[in-house]
């Protein structure tokens, strides 16, 4: 089973991740980790790094690249980033996205990464307008659009346990023979 997490940053998607993954006993593979990997490898802050992938797309386009790969080849995990639903494309059974104000986003970013809260959402809003565009631009993708999503949800209104609860309850409720078609993913350019 291939389920997906996405959402903007602070929404909560690797904190639910986890918890869906240890849930129905799956890997969890975080494009956030993998990215922030990268980030510090080459000696940058994750804004630091967002920034400079606005002038090299091949940044975007590796990982990304490599996400699509783990969505199509493997199995039995939940993919968790920004674009996963969208880089699962159809291979996912399950494709989620999580939410929640920028205000409350932002003071789960200051507290994560010690610092000012202001300071966070602005950061978190200039980053989420620069991927907005480079995932127009790259791959067609309108990050806005959450027709392809099974299950929205605004995480700013329950607490983790109730949020993995209604995944959970998603999943297990759900009957194929009672499945009248999810929405395939389409007009996206998977060129990386």
């Amino acid at each position: 089973m291939l389920l997906t997490v996405s959402g903007p940053p602070g929404s909560g998607k690797s904190t639910t991740a986890e918890l869906l993954a240890d849930a129905f006993d799956l890997d969890h593979v975080s494009g956030g980790d993998i990215f922030r990997e990268l980030a510090d490898e080459r000696g940058y802050t994750p804004l630091e790094f967002n920034k400079l992938a606005e002038e090299n797309d091949q940044i975007d386009r590796d990982l990304d690249r490599r996400l699509r790969e783990i969505a199509t080849e493997d199995d039995d995990l939940v993919l968790e980033s920004r674009l996963a639903g969208w880089l699962a494309g159809d291979h996912a059974d399950f494709r989620f996205w999580l939410d929640a104000p920028a205000a409350v986003r932002g003071e789960r970013i200051a507290e994560r990464e010690s610092k000012d809260p202001e300071r966070a959402t602005e950061e978190t809003k200039a980053r989420e307008a620069s991927e907005a565009q480079r995932y127009r631009e790259y791959y067609g993708i309108d990050i806005r659009d959450l027709t392809i999503y099974d299950l929205s949800v605004n995480t700013a209104r329950w607490e983790p346990d109730a949020v993995l609860d209604m995944l959970v309850t998603a999943v297990g409720e759900y009957d194929a023979d009672g499945d009248e078609g999810k929405t395939p993913v389409t007009g996206v350019d998977y060129e990386f």
